[in-house]
């Protein structure tokens, strides 16, 4: 069986909050620190070695702790998680950014790393300067990075500006020059963290083209986002980061429904039902959850659509007219849309019913990126039996949903808009002249 390309063997990230490490920037000033402090390095040693698992004082934080996995030659894997769950530490140490404090990584393969925007990049050099450097740090030689110079350029966009100096681009023309750079110069193992949070829709499709292009090419790829539609299309693995532990892995679908059970409060998987019960409520919902194309994961793009499933049981009073009701809520901006079979014309015929199930199918959800959870009704004609209040939960993607390259503003509301527009008359101005 073949090596891994990525071996991680407990490593584990701990920071004293508060303490200053003094770390000498010279030859002359580590050996004058040697010379003058001998013992520094074993109290040092010390400090590292005295964490242990338990330790949770208020100056302690665990970046990372004991995580431990395998990525096999040619797997794309990504990693998930909330901000603060540990990812970017992950990776700066598999990038030899920064050490673990126990622990070790094991990488077989060059490596390219983007970490964040402009890394590697001097900000007084030009692009040009800087795509050479930038090469010479990830292990390329000058005839390779000579080689890839005029794709690095074309992928970027940036060649009216090739030879201005960096400090002059915008955040999304240095991030398209450093993902060039990093994704053009061939590595074994590409390393990239959020590089999809900056720049337009367009880059971002051209940044998930040319990932699935290294990664057709059989290459190893660690990808970090926020992006959960990019990281299901892209992965065939998936990590999600917990306070520095790993808590899931496996398939991405899988893992993106545990990470939005953490994040977003999905209370059907860490909740009972009893817990989001009102106290008049007669218990007669025995399941609800929502059905999509992957059965289980709750999170569809803007404009799809979705799926409420309900079974019902009240065997001690039948229903005359079991009656099914949505409530939809922001997760911070509260209620913002409601939907039940009486006001939607359906009704289930005068048979009294003891058990039953229903399913309510949305089409075309019309609310725009972010978390949402879904309060299910049950009634029986006008009286209200049983409800689950914010029992299940799902999460709308950012996508193109206009066409028009820019993703919609979720702060504009909570809700998108079909418009269509014309300006009249269909004339061009004349500049007149005093």
């Amino acid at each position: 069986m073949p090596a891994p390309a990525i071996a991680i063997e407990s490593i584990s990230k701990v920071y004293r909050i508060g303490a200053k490490e003094e770390v000498p920037d010279t030859l002359t000033g580590a050996v004058a620190g040697a010379i003058r402090y001998p013992w520094r390095n074993l109290v040092r040693l010390r400090q590292l070695t005295s964490f242990r698992d338990d330790d949770r004082g208020d100056d302690v934080l665990w970046a990372l702790k004991n995580v431990s996995f395998d990525v096999k030659e040619g797997e794309v894997v990504g990693i998930i998680g909330r901000n603060g769950a540990g990812k970017s530490t992950l990776l700066k140490i598999l990038s030899r950014i920064t050490e673990p404090t126990s622990g070790r990584a094991m990488i077989r393969g060059r490596v390219s790393s983007l970490l964040e925007v402009g890394t590697g990049f001097h900000p007084e050099l030009t692009g040009r300067e800087n795509i050479y450097m930038n090469g010479t740090i990830l292990g390329m030689t000058k005839r390779e990075i000579d080689r890839k110079f005029d794709e690095i350029v074309e992928f970027s966009g940036v060649e009216k500006f090739l030879d201005t100096p960096t400090k002059r681009y915008s955040s999304g023309m240095q991030v398209r020059l450093a993902f060039a750079v990093a994704a053009n110069l061939e590595p074994e193992i590409l390393i990239i963290d959020e590089v999809l949070a900056v720049g337009d829709a367009e880059f971002q499709k051209r940044c998930l083209g040319k990932m699935q292009d290294v990664a057709r090419s059989g290459r190893t790829v660690l990808f970090v986002s926020h992006n959960m539609a990019s990281v299901l299309n892209l992965c065939s693995r998936a990590l999600v980061m917990h306070n520095g532990s790993l808590s899931f892995d496996g398939r991405p679908d899988e893992a993106i429904e545990s990470h939005t059970a953490v994040s977003t409060g999905n209370r059907a998987s860490i909740t009972s039902m009893s817990d989001c019960r009102e106290a008049w409520c007669r218990p007669s919902i025995q399941s609800a959850r929502i059905i999509d194309s992957g059965g289980r994961y709750h999170q569809v793009p803007l404009g799809g659509g979705i799926e409420v499933e309900m079974e019902f049981s009240n065997p001690e009073v039948p229903l005359r007219s079991p009656v099914m009701g949505l409530v939809f809520s922001h997760i911070t901006k509260g209620v913002v849309a409601g939907v039940n079979t009486r006001m939607t014309g359906f009704s289930a015929n005068a048979k009294p019913r003891a058990s039953g199930k229903f399913s309510c199918r949305i089409p075309k959800l019309p609310f725009l990126q972010g978390a949402y959870e879904v309060d299910v009704w049950l009634g029986d004609g006008a009286t209200n039996i049983d409800v689950l209040k914010g029992y299940l939960s799902f999460e709308i993607a950012g996508t193109d949903y206009y066409g028009s390259g820019k993703l919609p503003i979720p702060h504009m509301g909570t809700v998108m808009l079909d418009a269509t527009w014309r300006l009249e008359p269909d004339v061009t101005c004349a500049l007149f002249e005093d």
